[in-house]
């Protein structure tokens, strides 16, 4: 194992904004419960660890609100943005505040698929060859600069973001549960980075910016980091155990059939723009879906309705659509995109299956 990696230890640490209406999460807001499900566990440790983080990310609930969606959400966490915002502390952050393996990887150019992945080596006592782990063996895998590395061992996540699972030298090795990868990368320089590809950028539920702080945030980060690293001290709120606890509630969030076919065609909208070259995959559809219930469940339902799906269309839908060159030179994105699908496609109306009062 080369010295740009770090091995899992137990816990050890070595979205853009929805439409206008959506109350984006906070750790003091108080869940509104409904009697349905027992969601209370749930949005107490998911308070505890927003806190947590927030004591490093100063003035970004939005942010932490999408980290935390993609955890519940069994998802991946693309963090985007330019240096110095804090991308690799919000990875940090997150992973600390839960009591499970973490391990870091530090993407290079010469970084090789078997850093990432692990390595069968020769026991000459034994006469026969031992795989040794790599760090993405861990329950969340931190991965600095992704674009840094070449596709070569970029591609070395994908068998394991998608399935979960490691193939080295025909054997395959299973991933704990939960397993979350939380990558970084900045879009600004671009020498000696290597662009992630479209399987690559897929597999990646989410993806937020963090942006610069207002000026009262960055005062309170001035007053409060300057004299000592709030990183440094913080504690495991969560375990493992515990988060796949929520996981495995957060699938059973009830979705009205007129839920999951407005979320099919919003995603089905996206590959019908004439601004857009590639559009949304079907995973993107999956992935879109299991976002808005853990959603949902941040917001104390056990039912997802419409406004769920606006509250991650941004984060879950738009790194994944290609813009035409001509959408480019218009000074489109695809967020502005998104934004444009969700107020064309019709919204289902309220009634009593959206409401989670009947089910199927």
């Amino acid at each position: 194992m080369t010295s740009r990696t770090q091995p899992a230890t137990p816990g050890e640490y070595t979205g853009e904004q929805g439409p206008p209406g959506q109350a984006p999460y906070h750790p003091s807001a108080a869940p509104a419960h409904n009697g349905h499900a027992p969601l209370d566990e749930l949005n107490d440790t998911m308070r505890r660890i927003a806190s947590n983080v927030e004591r490093v990310i100063v003035g970004k609930p939005e942010v932490v609100r999408i980290a935390l969606v993609t955890l519940l959400a069994e998802g991946h966490l693309l963090v985007e943005d330019v240096p110095g915002v804090g991308k690799t502390s919000l990875a940090k952050a997150l992973a600390r505040s839960i009591d499970c393996t973490v391990s870091r990887i530090q993407f290079t150019p010469d970084l090789l698929p078997s850093d990432v992945t692990g390595v069968s080596i020769y026991n000459r006592q034994s006469g026969e060859f031992e795989f040794r782990p790599g760090p993405v063996f861990a329950n969340i895998v931190v991965g600095d600069e992704i674009n840094r590395a070449s596709p070569k061992t970029q591609s070395a996540l994908l068998e394991c973001m998608e399935e979960q699972q490691v193939t080295v030298d025909t054997t395959t090795y299973t991933l704990d549960d939960p397993f979350m990868v939380i990558a970084t990368q900045n879009p600004i320089e671009m020498e000696g980075t290597y662009a992630l590809p479209e399987a690559q950028r897929d597999r990646f539920t989410a993806r937020v910016s963090i942006g610069y702080p207002d000026q009262q945030a960055e005062l309170a980060m001035v007053d409060e980091h300057s004299g000592h690293n709030p990183l440094r001290e913080l504690e495991p709120v969560s375990d493992a155990a515990t988060v796949m606890r929520l996981i495995r509630q957060v699938r059973g969030v009830h979705m009205a059939p007129e839920v999951r076919r407005y979320a099919v065609d919003v995603v089905a909208a996206t590959r019908q723009v004439p601004e857009i070259r590639l559009g949304a995959s079907p995973r993107s559809t999956l992935q879109f879906v299991r976002a808005a219930r853990a959603q949902a469940a941040l917001s104390g339902r056990d039912f997802v309705v419409p406004d769920d799906l606006h509250a991650v269309a941004i984060p879950v839908l738009a790194h994944r659509l290609v813009l035409t060159t001509e959408a480019h030179a218009a000074r489109r994105s695809a967020t502005d995109v998104v934004r444009s699908v969700l107020h064309r496609v019709p919204v289902p109306q309220g009634g009593p299956a959206l409401n989670g009062q009947t089910r199927r």
